[in-house]
């Protein structure tokens, strides 16, 4: 089990939103690189870049991106947020990352999805933002009407680099992560699962990689200092 430390990227600065409301930002960094080089500094070696500018379809940040991949060679980079093309999902690869994540088009589109996954495969990784159980998209805006149970069926047959559920309700709260959820993920898919949202305590990594994750995405609680970083990296980096 990983600890991977989330850049979300707004108005080309690093930030930190509660429960996924962009009207509630308790963190921001103004160079995104700052962030890359302070995680760096404890050891860890993967890192969660998302594009919230173009997940609404307001913006890019596609140059604090780029920087962020090419700052360091063999850094491992997981980069999303609107990635609803083929054609962005190739810009993403060759801008230097690992996977491309792809959110709101995977889960509208499935015959998209099967297209951009056989065409990279072991590259691609599906976002499954859960709100209680409903898959939701558009930057966690709108809801899809779908059980992730059901989702995650429909993922199974596919050649995908993983899945990346984020418990939307746990999300910046800082209060623990959904368990059960991630355990029934991990259980269910043979997709490796990173595991995003409510991560608070070193005990709520242990947990997860108890239950078959495969890394775990942490942003608020290592940016406010609840985590100490030292320790997370010593044990998960």
């Amino acid at each position: 089990m990983i600890a991977i430390p989330a850049i979300d990227l707004r108005e080309g600065a690093c930030v930190q939103l509660v429960g996924g409301s962009y009207a509630d930002e308790r963190v921001r960094v103004k160079d995104p690189l700052d962030a890359l080089k302070r995680w760096r500094s404890f050891g860890f070696k993967t890192f969660h870049v998302v594009d919230l500018d173009a997940a609404l379809g307001k913006g890019s940040n596609e140059g604090p991106i780029g920087k962020l991949l090419t700052h360091e060679p063999g850094l491992t980079f997981s980069v999303g947020g609107g990635v609803r093309s083929t054609a962005k999902a190739e810009a993403v690869l060759a801008l230097g990352a690992s996977y491309v994540v792809v959110g709101t088009k995977a889960i509208e589109d499935p015959a998209w999805l099967r297209e951009v996954a056989e065409r990279f495969p072991g590259r691609v990784v599906v976002a499954a933002d859960v709100k209680g159980r409903e898959v939701v998209t558009r930057g966690w805006t709108a809801g899809s009407a779908q059980d992730i149970g059901d989702v995650l069926k429909t993922l199974e047959p596919l050649p995908l680099g993983g899945l990346l559920v984020t418990a939307v309700h746990k999300e910046g709260q800082m209060e623990g992560v959904d368990l059960p959820l991630m355990e029934e993920v991990a259980r269910s898919s043979r997709h490796p699962l990173f595991a995003s949202g409510g991560v608070t305590t070193v005990e709520d990594l242990r947990a997860l990689g108890r239950v078959g994750t495969f890394g775990a995405v942490i942003g608020m609680a290592l940016y406010t200092g609840k985590l100490d970083a030292t320790d997370v990296a010593r044990e998960f980096a």
